[in-house]
């Protein structure tokens, strides 16, 4: 169905190309999994089969690439549309309409198709994906994990031949990324659609790949072979991987189920240890005004870095948040946890003053901040948003943090140490928008944390990180946390708040349903427990390195 055929992608002012000498083959009727560290070329090899690459994005293409037999060097993505299907990583650049149902029948239009057909197809698609309720919504008041819904949504509709997703999960909260994920099944399966997928998350998809190419280095050649064959050398891997690697189980398991059928002999090892805590730093007991958990005010606990009474916060009609009490003190991580729209992203952003509360108050140190301007509030509180292009404006990497030190009054290269502590590869000369999803993450995470806010809020800070990036984040979370910075964390990366978080928080329809520690809240949770807390229980071990370690002390 799509074949490469020594494919080299070199871009425009590039060094060295970003693929190079790329020969392979996807069979029809497969879901073809794309893995490999940050800034490999896996949207560029993704982008050379709709021919956006190099027809959108300029550059040059050497070689072929055939998708249903068209040469994609002389059909333009328009002559493509009734064969490919694509959904970058950015579901704001996908959109054309106003309102979900009118972007879910606009690519059929385009097509031409007949009316009755379209209310059809639609209406399959509002049920398959759980959009019905919002089939009348703006877009734009959508949360990004349900525009990345609209957006997979609106291209299933055509019934493409193949379909190409760049991080088709990496904003949704586990549930909706299993509804999606059963869907694509479901069209392999039943359809014989062709999927081509790149993703980070790969405890969410790894075993449901039929086929696993990785791409290890820029311009190095692809590896391909089943998922096993390609995990057992990938350097980016899920967790259950990697205790199999720790433990040294063959074949390689890929689901949580295979792991834990040969995990007995391993929780006998572990029987009587006990797991240090996923994060390092001792949090003193507070009061919980919501939630599940509630504990006493120790009277040494240090003043709160921020606090909620009563909060409430309402977009047009919608009441986002509601009655929410919450109190962050210094060192303390907390994880925001919860399904797409429960109101995440609009806490976080209370908090640095970009939404007024209708009921309660909400201060951030001594400042109220929908009343304190910005340069203000910009030494009290830092925010990374879900697009880190909110926060980018400079032309070069080296501007940009050149500009942040100045912003922060911080000592210059500061920020440019941050980029390089992340994402070592990053050149000072490369523009930010060509910079990979994860690469712009990891920079305005830099031009945030350049300033040394008390207070940090992350809204989704792993998407488009491969592991690797993910575990320097986690170092330097953790450092910035030994130092009393207080953390408060949007995500859906379970493996995630089980490593770095004290606290979860789990929020439903605006509301806090449950708060408490780490390990009580997430292994409690089907959804948001974690893969190695799903293999070993009812042992209380939450991550890969805590057991690594237990077994060094062991042996």
């Amino acid at each position: 169905m799509i074949r490469f055929e020594n494919v080299t992608v070199t871009y425009d002012g590039a060094a060295e190309p970003s693929l190079r000498d790329v020969g392979l083959t996807v069979p029809e009727g497969e879901l073809c999994l794309l893995v490999g560290p940050s800034g490999t070329g896996k949207s560029t090899l993704l982008g050379t089969v709709s021919g956006l690459v190099p027809h959108f994005t300029g550059g040059t293409l050497r070689g072929r690439v055939t998708v249903a037999g068209r040469d994609t060097r002389t059909h333009r993505p328009r002559e493509l549309a009734d064969v490919v299907g694509t959904v970058g990583q950015d579901p704001l650049a996908h959109f054309v309409t106003d309102t979900v149902e009118d972007e879910l029948a606009y690519g059929m239009e385009s097509l031409g198709l007949p009316p009755h057909t379209m209310r059809r197809r639609v209406e399959e698609t509002l049920d398959l994906l759980g959009l019905a309720a919002l089939r009348n919504r703006p877009i734009a008041t959508l949360s990004g994990g349900q525009q990345q819904r609209v957006a997979i949504g609106s291209v299933l509709t055509t019934h493409p031949q193949v379909l190409v997703l760049d991080e088709p999960t990496s904003a949704l909260d586990p549930a909706a990324a299993e509804e999606v994920l059963a869907v694509l099944q479901r069209l392999v399966h039943d359809l014989g659609t062709t999927v081509l997928m790149a993703e980070h998350r790969l405890e969410r998809v790894v075993q449901y790949a039929d086929r696993l190419i990785l791409l290890p280095a820029p311009g190095a050649a692809p590896v391909c072979g089943t998922p096993a064959e390609v995990m057992a050398v990938s350097p980016v891997r899920p967790p259950v991987v990697d205790l199999g690697r720790l433990v040294g189980w063959s074949p390689l398991p890929l689901s949580v189920r295979d792991a834990r059928r040969r995990a007995a002999p391993l929780r006998e090892r572990l029987a009587g240890a006990v797991p240090e805590e996923p994060a390092p730093v001792p949090v003193p007991a507070q009061p919980r005004r919501t939630g599940l958990f509630r504990k006493p005010v120790r009277p040494d606990s240090p003043a709160p870095v921020a606090e909620m009474s009563g909060l409430a916060v309402r977009h047009g009609r919608v009441d986002a948040l509601r009655d929410i009490g919450l109190t962050v003190r210094p060192g303390e991580t907390v994880a925001l946890m919860g399904r797409n729209g429960a109101g995440k992203s609009t806490l976080l952003r209370t908090l640095v003053g970009m939404h007024e509360p209708a009921r309660g108050t909400v201060r951030v140190g001594d400042a109220v901040p929908h009343r304190t301007s910005p340069r203000r509030l910009l030494r009290r509180v830092g925010l990374v948003p879900q697009d880190p292009r909110d926060l980018l404006y400079a032309d070069r990497v080296a501007a940009e943090c050149t500009a942040a030190d100045q912003d922060a009054g911080a000592t210059p290269g500061t920020c440019r140490e941050l980029v390089t502590e992340l994402l070592p590869d990053i050149s000072d000369t490369t523009h930010p928008r060509d910079l990979s999803e994860g690469q712009r993450l990891a920079l305005a995470l830099a031009v945030v944390l350049a300033a040394r806010p008390p207070l940090l809020l992350l809204d989704e800070p792993t998407r488009g990180l491969d592991y690797a990036a993910k575990a320097r984040l986690v170092e330097i979370l953790r450092a910035r946390a030994a130092e009393g910075h207080a953390i408060v964390l949007a995500t859906h990366d379970v493996e995630l708040a089980a490593e770095l978080a004290h606290r979860v928080l789990i929020l439903a329809e605006g509301e806090i349903v449950a708060d408490g520690p780490t390990a009580e809240v997430v292994v409690s949770s089907p959804s948001f427990a974690p893969q190695v807390s799903k293999i070993l229980a009812p042992q209380p071990w939450l991550t890969v390195p805590q057991v690594r370690d237990a077994l060094g002390v062991m042996a």
